[in-house]
């Protein structure tokens, strides 16, 4: 894929990860880098799943899927 793409997708995922989570998106930065983390956590839970992303659209709905788990999990961890 290629890098523009990439950090386009991961910006995209994480804002709208934190629109699902929080109600608003965390800054550009902020947003790539959850996208980005995001994309690799969702991709190995679909690979446990059996799932497969095609195309943009399936690389969009991964990484905010992995966004989304990723800020859940770091809700959970700051709850104690």
């Amino acid at each position: 894929m290629n890098i523009i793409l990439f950090l386009i997708i991961g910006g995209v995922a994480g804002w709208l990860a934190g629109l699902i989570m929080k109600g608003r998106g965390f800054g550009v930065l902020a947003n790539i880098g959850i996208g980005i983390v995001g994309s690799v956590l969702g991709g190995f839970v679909f690979r446990l799943l059996g799932l497969a992303a095609q195309g943009a659209v399936g690389e969009l709905v991964t990484a905010t899927v992995g966004a989304v788990l990723l800020l859940a999990v770091v809700s959970a961890i700051k709850k104690g």
